[in-house]
């Protein structure tokens, strides 16, 4: 402390004199409703407003994922004054993670104090070193180094049964992009697109890949070559116990592809002429059994022109109490909003019978389970949405966007890479659920964090404003500890080996807690 009282700070550089005249030259004085209070600017304080950042970094080197994910990188350069390789993937794993969606976000991190530091870089890398980096990348060998680490981020997990969720989401596009075209799009009809082909594990929300192509490319057709591709590079045991899809993937070429090499699938059929006297005909006859939800369905054999031979459909219907909402929101509003809400009522088209009105839902099938374990299958799909919108507007698959298309498409994946380290991470410390980037960001990233340094010894002090501030703390507390004895007992395995460990060793862990 100076003569007059004033503190100085300690900063890492050593620039101790020089920070604080700046700071006393930009003093200033606020009246505020608690009264007169003195602000003072310390750019040179080693603080970052991604306090919990550490311990996903913890998690990180522990596993061993950041590492081998920046070895692998196909991008080099040649000049000598570019940045360091490191810097510009640690930059975007930053940006992500603070739930940027545009590359001019990163300069909110860019004064970042500690984290880059912890992530073994020299500084955060400039937008424009981003953007030209991942322009530098070879695009077939970017695709292979990203599918590789997806795959190791997922891998330990499809040694248990589960389901493949395929589905489509368009990305509008308001420039002069690449591939950049007119197509389904029906949030902004008229709108250029690119479209995002994505697949997931369900129920545990993990992104397998994704594929981005024109916007007029919406249709299953264009995703079947990747998504065949994926599959037959599975082990028979890691394989899916079926495919989920909506009406789009209804069509004989998915379900041929899935009879040829011995996959289930559950799709959605469109309401074609042929599907609808099917209902006509099964609605006169009694043997409904329940479905859950007040669903009724009974199950009959269907065989569309087109189809290479007759397949199991599950037709459900549900009474209707009143007119859809989207039909009564509609009376009195503009015409387009009427078409609007016509388009939402026929994905649940309506049928009366004796007087009641039902809507429907005709689902074609290859499982042998009972009906109302169909209904439940397919209603469980409804998650997949959940995927989509949690992507677009907490991960930012609706924006870091660039003229070209193999960047939106290497972008697409690190997104993809780093919201399933985050997902695998959250696990750890909270297993029972999964906990969206809105509601875990607060809770277990974002807290105010001052790093000092006394001799060979860092300190990081946290400060989290959340409500719940101490549970978070005890939380990742014991995740430290947890990543602590995996560091101890697993020196010997493979960087590969290790994440697999991991989630293996806390899967064992979680059981007994469970007991």
């Amino acid at each position: 402390m100076s003569k007059d009282g004033e503190v100085v700070q300690a900063h890492p550089k050593g620039e101790v004199q020089s920070a604080r005249n700046q700071a006393a030259e930009t003093a200033a004085s606020l009246d505020t409703f608690a009264g007169k209070v003195h602000v003072r600017w310390a750019p040179e304080a080693a603080v970052s407003s991604l306090g919990l950042m550490p311990f996903f970094i913890e998690f990180l080197k522990t596993s061993g994922l950041f590492d081998k994910w920046v070895e692998d990188c196909p991008l080099r350069y040649t000049s000598g004054n570019a940045p360091a390789k490191r810097d510009v993937l640690g930059t975007l794993v930053l940006s992500v993670l603070a739930g940027h969606w545009r590359y001019a976000h990163i300069n909110a991190i860019r004064a970042d104090g500690i984290n880059p530091e912890l992530l073994g870089m020299s500084g955060v890398a400039s937008e424009d070193s981003v953007r030209r980096g991942m322009k530098a990348m070879d695009e077939a060998a970017s695709g292979r180094w990203l599918k590789e680490h997806l795959q190791a981020s997922y891998e330990p997990l499809l040694e248990e049964p589960w389901v493949l969720d395929v589905d489509t989401t368009v990305k509008p596009l308001y420039g002069h992009q690449q591939d950049a075209k007119v197509g389904y799009n029906p949030t902004k009809p008229g709108r250029p697109s690119h479209a995002y082909h994505s697949y997931f594990v369900a129920n545990i929300r993990m992104v397998l890949d994704m594929e981005v192509q024109a916007g007029n490319q919406t249709a299953p057709l264009y995703a079947q070559p990747e998504l065949w591709a994926f599959l037959d590079g599975l082990s028979e045991r890691n394989r899916p116990v079926f495919l989920r899809g909506d009406s789009h993937w209804g069509a004989e070429k998915a379900m041929l592809g899935a009879e040829e090499r011995g996959l289930g699938y559950l799709f959605k059929l469109k309401q074609s002429a042929n599907v609808k006297k099917l209902i006509g005909q099964i609605f006169q006859k009694k043997e409904w059994g329940e479905a859950g939800q007040q669903w009724q369905g009974r199950e009959d054999v269907l065989r569309l022109s087109g189809w290479s031979k007759a397949r199991r459909v599950v037709v459900l219907r549900r009474p209707l109490k009143s007119k859809p909402a989207a039909e009564a929101e509609a009376v009195g509003k503009k015409k387009s909003k009427r078409k609007a809400a016509k388009q939402l009522t026929l994905d649940l088209p309506e049928l009366t019978y004796q007087g009641m009105q039902y809507e429907y839902v005709v689902l074609v099938t290859s499982l042998t389970d009972e009906v109302r374990t169909v209904a439940q299958h397919y209603r469980d799909r409804g998650d997949a949405e959940n995927n989509f919108d949690e992507l677009k507007n907490q991960w930012g698959w609706a924006g870091f966007t660039t003229q070209d298309r193999k960047r939106c498409q290497i972008m697409g994946r690190i997104v993809a890479l780093v919201y399933n380290w985050w997902t695998i991470f959250m696990r750890l410390g909270i297993p029972e659920k999964h906990a969206e980037a809105i509601t875990s960001r607060p809770l277990a990233l974002h807290a105010i964090a001052r790093q000092t340094r006394h001799g060979n010894q860092t300190t990081v002090e946290i400060t989290s404003t959340h409500a719940k501030a101490s549970q978070i703390a005890e939380i990742l507390t014991k995740v430290s500890g947890f990543l602590k004895r995996i560091k101890t007992t697993a020196e010997q395995l493979t960087q590969r080996e290790c994440p697999m460990a991991l989630r293996a060793t806390k899967g064992d862990e979680n059981r007994r807690e469970e007991r």
